[in-house]
């Protein structure tokens, strides 16, 4: 027999790093090829769902999310103070000349410090967070932050960047995996863990950003900005003495979005 022969380990060794290097091709690819510019803040996105994609996915996930937090709360009168100064801020903002259509619940949760927005306008704050504030402004700061999110398309801007990342990490993976080497199993995972790292930067980026739209926002329908100072005071209070509010666990912590939140006040003719 004349030639060389290639171990069997060899060939699927070349095969998996063909097949990795045309995963993240084309990962990067279909991410860099997206582009649509936000009507409200200026910013060239990249994103790959509809607006009208984004409500109906909010539409559909509504519903189970206020379950996960034992429903809504059944007192009126609180929904309607949040219905009233959400509406307000959505009226007197570009975010009422957005294609969004907004909805806002308080949820009947008394142990969990949270506020969140769903794709498309959805909006949801618990009754723990709710009962911490003292003035109108303080609801408004936190209502403002979180249509801050849906005008900044940051659950689209989300799925786009998760999916590249899953593309690139599971590159990485296929790549990294030799059946015949125990060790590539960490390296694999070590992957698989970096690409979930990036993805929660990019959602602490896009929190720094809400906190900028709502001083704005909280500007337009007449609110002091000043008091979404007071509302990082309360949310660090909130996390004395037991585990941190569930803001946390994707937000930035108070000390470190204040002066942020400042230079965003002092910079307020920059708003959109």
């Amino acid at each position: 027999m004349y030639g060389r022969r290639v171990s069997r380990g060899g060939r699927f060794s070349g095969g998996r790093l063909l097949i990795a290097a045309a995963i993240a091709i084309f990962s990067l690819i279909s991410y860099f090829s997206m582009s649509a510019p936000n009507p409200v803040t200026g910013e060239n996105q990249r994103v790959n769902i509809s607006p009208e994609q984004e409500i109906a996915l909010g539409v559909e996930a509504a519903p189970q999310m206020a379950q996960q937090f034992g429903g809504l709360d059944p007192d009126e009168s609180k929904q309607a103070i949040v219905n009233e100064i959400g509406n307000r801020i959505v009226q007197q903002s570009p975010a009422g000349s957005s294609p969004y259509q907004f909805d806002f619940y308080v949820l009947n949760d008394d142990q969990t410090v949270n506020a969140f927005a769903l794709p498309g306008g959805q909006i949801f704050i618990t009754d723990a967070l709710l009962m911490r504030f003292t003035t109108e402004g303080q609801l408004a700061g936190v209502l403002g932050h979180e249509i801050g999110h849906v005008v900044g398309r940051h659950s689209a801007e989300q799925i786009a960047k998760q999916q590249l990342t899953q593309g690139l990490t599971g590159a990485a993976v296929i790549a990294a995996y030799d059946p015949n080497d125990p060790n590539s199993v960490g390296t694999a995972q070590m992957a698989m863990l970096i690409g979930n790292l990036i993805n929660m930067k990019y959602g602490r980026d896009d929190e720094l950003e809400s906190d900028m739209l709502g001083v704005c926002f909280m500007r337009d329908a007449g609110y002091d900005p000043a008091e979404m100072v007071d509302v990082m005071r309360i949310l660090d209070e909130a996390s004395e003495g037991g585990r941190p509010p569930e803001f946390f666990s994707t937000h930035p912590n108070p000390a470190s979005r204040v002066e942020r939140i400042q230079e965003a006040i002092n910079n307020i003719e920059n708003c959109p």
